[in-house]
Parts: structure tokens; sequence; C-alpha cells
């Protein structure tokens, strides 16, 4: 599919406008690195107008006091929306992000998804009761916080902003999107589907730009007290940092260098296809991507052979061709950064054990062959640092001691999978790995209504299901006297005379 692509603008209170400054930066194709178009770059001015446009939206405008179903019918619009424009939305991601097409179109039909999900979950939002006696009736509501400042990534950018957007207005929120400065394209155009879909000016804002400006904007704004923030663990420090003097409320999905453990049990074919697809989609920029293979020493042989005839099959392209399975990285300065990486992990003395092949006629794009490290130690970088991008270390264990040893030994704890046939070991190990998703004989399938997040340096807070609404609402509980309870008269002067006047006896 051809799509025109026109400058990025932000979206403010209902209008696509430039920036103050009438900054730009430039987004880049990273098959070719070649410009595609010009992007608004937004500075404190920009996040200024937008954030007070969503806080008229949420205190004066029609959002703050429409119905739940009238918001869930805005998100089931929207959600048509994305449908309608599916193929136009896959193609910008995959013109803007690399991601291979067959891949993105997966993520718009996600994206509607997540609307859908959302505008369903607003109707079963209830609260409590708490009677006590015939004297009082207690209940509790959950009521919107007000501006959510909702800062994404640029892997699955389209994906993981509606898992964003769309809890936060199904809650009755309003919204400032600060998206990706490597990946701006398809917010741009999911505003103009927010806005067709009939949502009320000021609910949904998108303000492109970068962290250091744009984002450190939105983060300090007094008026924002939600921050949910997908990224980088050492961004999401500095983000708690910054918007720590006003107490707010943070959301935070960060990295992850998820351990993929396989026993000696394990259904070998099965654990191969998982080991291949965890790592490898998405071309490898994958926050719950398996990055380490724990693999039991008997299996590691045949493990290797296999990965590496799998590896060498995988169809590394332009991400446009149907049959590409592992396309360009999102940036030059990211492939460098990934390439640094597999650099280090030779010189450390890991040995490549699988390694693919760039397409020769696109010398241009930001590629990396698929890479599979076979590690002695578990220390290396490559084993302890989350790369990112398609490379895969495996390292061997004894026993499921050292196993479950290997895989808690990094900062991070998102992730972690778990390949045997024995039910008694398949629990134990899930529950001793510190992740905060563990998946048994299986791949990363998501389920809508389980909590998602990690621990450790992988983040703080869950998303999904009622996790997200926990996030977006704030309980309010309220106290209603049924009866004349007994209420203490202090300072009534005719009471204590009263008093004073009896005798000791009749006191």
């Amino acid at each position: 599919m051809t799509v025109e692509v026109k400058p990025a603008q932000h979206f403010i209170d209902g209008e696509f406008c430039d920036g103050e400054q009438q900054l730009t930066f430039p987004t880049l194709n990273p098959t070719t690195n070649e410009v595609i178009t010009e992007v608004a770059e937004g500075t404190a001015a920009d996040i200024e107008r937008a954030v007070a446009a969503a806080r008229r939206a949420f205190r004066d405008g029609p959002w703050a006091t429409m119905t739940v179903q009238e918001r869930v019918q805005l998100l089931h619009a929207i959600a048509d929306g994305i449908e309608r424009h599916g193929e136009e939305l896959a193609t910008l991601e995959t013109l803007d992000t690399g991601l291979p097409i067959a891949q993105a179109r997966g993520q718009a039909a996600r994206a509607a998804r997540n609307f859908r999900y959302y505008a369903e979950m607003a109707t079963h939002l209830t609260g409590e009761s708490y009677p006590v006696d015939h004297t009082f009736l207690n209940y509790t509501m959950r009521r919107p916080v007000g501006v959510a400042g909702l800062i994404t990534p640029w892997n699955t950018p389209l994906m993981l902003s509606t898992w964003k957007i769309a809890p936060c207005l199904a809650t009755g929120n309003t919204a400032v999107l600060k998206p990706a400065e490597w990946s701006p394209l398809t917010a741009t155009k999911l505003a103009e589907i927010v806005r067709d879909a009939g949502v009320p000016p000021g609910v949904f804002n998108v303000v492109h730009g970068f962290g250091e400006t744009a984002g450190a904007a939105l983060v300090a704004h007094p008026h924002v007290p939600l921050i949910s923030f997908t990224g980088e663990s050492v961004t999401g420090k500095e983000i708690m940092r910054n918007g720590a003097s006003y107490l707010k409320r943070f959301s935070m999905e960060l990295g992850g260098k998820s351990p993929v453990v396989v026993f000696d049990d394990a259904d070998v074919e099965r654990a191969v296809d998982a080991v291949v697809f965890g790592i490898f989609s998405l071309n490898g920029e994958r926050c719950t991507a398996g990055s380490r293979l724990l693999v039991a020493r008997s299996l590691l042989e045949t493990f290797a052979e296999r990965l590496q005839e799998r590896v060498r099959h995988i169809r590394v392209g332009d991400p446009f061709d149907e049959q590409t399975e592992v396309g360009p990285l999102i940036h030059a300065d990211h492939c460098a950064r990934v390439k640094a990486y597999i650099q280090s992990g030779e010189a450390e003395g890991a040995r490549v054990a699988a390694k693919g092949t760039n397409p020769a006629h696109l010398s241009r794009g930001n590629f990396v062959p698929p890479t599979v490290f076979v590690a002695t130690t578990h220390d290396l970088r490559i084993a302890q640092e989350e790369i990112f991008g398609p490379v895969l270390v495996v390292v061997p264990f004894d026993s499921e001691e050292e196993a479950v040893r290997l895989a808690n030994d990094v900062s991070y704890g998102l992730a972690a999978y778990v390949w045997t046939d024995d039910l008694r070991r398949a629990h134990r190990v899930a529950q001793a790995i510190d992740a905060g998703m563990v998946w048994v004989n299986s791949h990363n399938v998501r389920d809508l209504r389980t909590p998602f997040g990690g621990t450790k340096m992988s983040g703080i807070g869950r998303e999904g299901g009622l996790h997200s609404f926990e996030f977006f609402t704030e309980w309010k509980t309220v106290h209603v006297a049924l009866g004349q309870h007994p209420i203490p008269r202090f300072g009534d002067q005719q009471e204590a005379e009263e008093g004073s006047a009896l005798s000791p006896k009749q006191k």
C-alpha cells in the first residue's frame, strides 16, 4: 500500500498545529536512512498548551459530564477507525520503524483490540459497599484522576500507545501523548482517527519532540498527576526524579533481560520455535524478548545445532516484503549500539554459534544479522545488559538450582520462560524466578486481563485488565449515616454546667 506522508504536526485541543517555536526534526526510514518527513519539535510551551487543553476538557468540557456508555461508544468508534485504516497504520509503522509488514499488521489489529477491551472493561467498573449494622452505609467509587502524561517507546509504538490511551480515556481521564522521536508517524494518524471518532477537543493531545525537552516538561508539569512510561530503565529513573516534587503517580514498564530456561525433558522442537520467535520477532526490539537461553548442558549441542540451522534461514530484508521475518533496526544510532554488543561478546570470548546474513542490496539500512552466542560464563555484558536487538546468548546449566540462580543473576525481572514436561518442576521454577511474568511451555502469549509488568530494574506497577484501572483511577469513599448516631459535643457550655451541678453521688 502506498500512503501519503505529510509533515507530522502536534495535535492540541482538537487541532493539528505547528510548535510555538516552529521547530522541526526529520524522521528517517530505517531501511534507507533517508528522510521520510519533518516532525514538529515540541517545547515546554507546546506542552503547556496541551496540558491546559487537557485540563479544560477534564474539568469543564463535555468529557467531565459524559456518561460511561457515551465514552464506551467513542472507544468503539476509535477501534472502528483503527480497523478501517489498519493497512495504512501498518504501512506507516513499517516505514517508520522497520517492523516487517506482516508483524505490523498484527500490531495494528491489537491496537483496535486494546480499545475494544477497555471499552468493555469500563462497563464493569464498580465500587464496593461496607454496611455497618443499621447506622452507616459506606461505599467506594473509582474516580478519574486528571491529566495523564503518556510517554511511549519506539518499538511497536502504535500498539503500545493504545495500551495506555484506551484505559486512560475509558476511566474518564484526559491525555497528553509524547511519542518517541524515532517513531512519530502512527501517533499522528491515531490523533486523526480519535478526532474523527468524535472525541471532544482537548481530551487527547499529541506533542512530538525529544525526551530532554518535551518529555521533561510533561513529567515536571504540576497539573499532570499521572505519568505512564514505557522505555529503558535509565530514562525511567530520570523521569521519577523529575516528577518526585509533585508526588506524581508513576507506571513504569522498563527494560528486560528475560531468561528462557530449557530443561532436558522439554519438547525441543517447540522450545526451539519459541526461542527463535521470542528473540528475533519484532527485529529483536521487544521488551519481553527471551534474550538469554539457559539450557541443560546435555541439550547444549543439540540446541545450538538447531538454532544454527534456523538462524541461517531467517529471512532478513526489506520490511515491506511479505516474506521478511527480520527487518532493519529503528535507527542508525541503535544499530551501532547493537553491533557494539556483538563485538563485545566476541572480545569477551563468547562463541558465535549462529549468524544470519544481511541483504546485500540494502546496504544503507540499519540491518544487524540475527546472532547467537554460546557463553561459558554468565558475567559477560551480552548476558547481563539489555541489547534490544536480534542477539541471543546461550549459557548451559547443570542443575535446577543453577538454572534458577542464573535466571535471577541480572538486574532485570520482566519476563521468563520455562520449558519442561515435569509439572512439579515447572511450578517450582516459575515461582522461584524473580520476574513479573513467567510463561511455561509457551512463548509470549498475552492475556489482556492479567497484570503486565516487572520487578527489580524492569519497572514499577502493573498494566492490563483492572490493574490499568487501578493506575488511572482514584478511590473515593463515601460514609452515609443512616440514623442518629452519637456525636461528642465539645464546647457545649450548658451540658458542662449541668454536669457540674450534680452532686458527687449523682455523678
